[in-house]
């Protein structure tokens, strides 16, 4: 009998490990090192952090962040596997131990903090405005103007704080955003930094008003625990060295990121 159920138990520990789409635990840094892959899980269609070119491979700021942290925890760029993932998806893949780490245009926030982990920032995104009206420079400019907002959205707070005057346009998406521009029912947009500056790479004629009206820091997740401690610590100080030795500065720049 008691041969029967450690077979039975056995069986099921197989049968558990069969079916587990992810590991038990998330790697630590010997573990990704011997494994000889970093797995990142990030944005694949946000312009200009993580996108596809026209030949279909990823580029973007976050992308080069991530072949440049493989190329110095594995020697290799090209180490690394890309784990495409959404805005709701993004911190559940280091939850569900499915990517190493995540920069997919996620900002430090305390409710965040209190299940992950954060490197320093990247960058530092924020609320802005683009508009195309020649006559609207700044954003003391927009005055009592209606602006387009998406509902539920943080710069909601921000504008109105800023700029309490504006009529607010609640908009459903960045493609009905588009239409009310292009109607000139609205004079601007507001969203975050990042976004409006691949819209404007997508539609020229538009202008992002120089303004940063709030500061959100992107930075790398990571799971929290202390097994983890040497992985964030090589994060960290690598993000130092490249701040010093003007290599993100660099790739900010290269994809004209205020």
């Amino acid at each position: 009998m008691k041969r029967r159920w450690l077979i039975i138990a056995l069986a099921i520990t197989i049968i558990i490990k069969l079916i587990t789409p992810f590991p038990t635990k998330a790697a630590e840094l010997n573990e990704i090192q011997q494994r000889g892959q970093l797995i990142v899980a990030v944005k694949d269609n946000l312009r200009p952090l993580g996108f596809r070119d026209k030949e279909g491979n990823l580029v973007g700021l976050e992308i080069d962040i991530a072949r440049k942290l493989a190329a110095e925890i594995l020697g290799d760029a090209n180490a690394i596997v890309f784990k495409p993932v959404s805005n709701q998806t993004r911190l559940k893949v280091i939850l569900d131990h499915q990517a190493d780490i995540a920069i997919a245009k996620v900002t430090n926030t305390a409710s965040r903090r209190r299940i992950v982990n954060f490197s320093p920032h990247y960058y530092l995104d924020g609320t802005g405005i683009i508009t195309k009206n020649i006559n609207i420079n700044s954003v003391k400019d927009l005055g009592g103007a209606k602006i387009a907002v998406l509902y539920n959205s943080a710069t909601i707070a921000v504008i109105r704080a800023r700029q309490p005057q504006a009529q607010l346009v609640g908009v459903n998406s960045y493609q009905e955003a588009l239409q009310l521009l292009e109607a000139e029912e609205v004079a601007a947009f507001t969203a975050d930094i990042t976004t409006l500056t691949g819209w404007i790479q997508q539609y020229p004629e538009y202008k992002l008003l120089p303004e940063r009206l709030s500061g959100e820091p992107l930075c790398i997740v990571m799971p929290k625990g202390l097994q983890y401690e040497e992985l964030r610590s090589k994060v960290y100080q690598t993000l130092l060295s490249w701040r010093k030795s003007g290599w993100l500065q660099e790739r900010i720049t290269y994809y004209h990121l205020p």
